[in-house]
């Protein structure tokens, strides 16, 4: 690295049939202000099975497309984790919802208040006229309900985007396969004690079908709290401190 690199970042994007979505996403991230920053970066779009061509499109816009058979969102993501090169991991979804353009300002974050990872908080009022009923009485049960089992002060115990330090993703036992992995991911990083924050962020009109169930993946993510609360842990798992020495270069 020369002197004006912070460090290097792979952003990880799963998606499933988001053909019409996919290049505005990728065209949001704002590489030139990464770039000024320090940032060096790459795209990793995980195509989950996608019969629309999803995947095509997002070779030909320049991501590294990774395929992942075996749908599920937990699926998708541990797939993209496993081709990221960065040093640090941002994620977001593949429908417009996320505010990818923010990603400076949460890398600023992560450096400069030493976190190691940070989650987003969708449920203020700002956001209200973005996501369904449904969805935001499921998202405000299904994190209180994660407050009190975990311990910690999430407001948003199911967003989706996520900045973190690779380590971190070695030193966490996350199972879920589907919609769960997202509040299993920031339950087990602040269970296993590492430097977690969370920060307010706008959230979007989805573009294209709405493929979350309120009810289903609700009940589902409601199983899979108390499945992952009181489960037993995984023993050998490294600490944060020893994954983050064995990476130095």
């Amino acid at each position: 690295m020369d002197g004006n690199t912070v460090g290097t970042l792979s952003i990880v994007i799963p998606a499933l049939n988001e053909a019409d979505n996919i290049g505005p996403v990728l065209g949001s991230i704002p590489f030139e202000r990464l770039d000024q920053a320090g940032w060096a970066a790459e795209v990793v779009v995980v195509d989950n099975g996608s019969t629309d061509g999803t995947g095509q499109r997002a070779a030909a816009l320049g991501a590294k497309v990774v395929h992942e058979p075996q749908r599920g969102y937990g699926n998708a993501y541990r797939a993209g984790f496993q081709a990221a090169t960065g040093d640090v991991i941002a994620t977001g979804d593949a429908d417009c919802t996320y505010p990818f353009d923010m990603l400076p300002e949460l890398l600023t974050v992560l450096v400069e208040r030493d976190v190691e990872f940070i989650t987003t908080d969708r449920l203020h009022p700002a956001n209200r006229e973005a996501m369904k009923n449904s969805h935001f009485v499921g998202n405000h049960i299904l994190s209180a309900v994660s407050r009190l089992l975990f311990g910690h002060g999430f407001r948003d115990s199911q967003s989706g985007m996520w900045v973190f330090r690779r380590y971190v993703w070695g030193g966490l036992d996350v199972r879920s396969p589907g919609m769960a992995f997202s509040q299993e991911i920031k339950n087990d990083a602040a269970r296993a004690g590492y430097r977690v924050l969370e920060v307010p962020i706008e959230y979007r009109m989805r573009g294209g079908e709405v493929k979350l169930n309120a009810v289903v993946d609700g009940v589902a993510n409601l199983a899979g709290l108390f499945a992952h609360r009181f489960r037993r842990p995984v023993r050998g798992l490294a600490t944060g401190e020893e994954l983050a020495e064995s990476m130095k270069v």
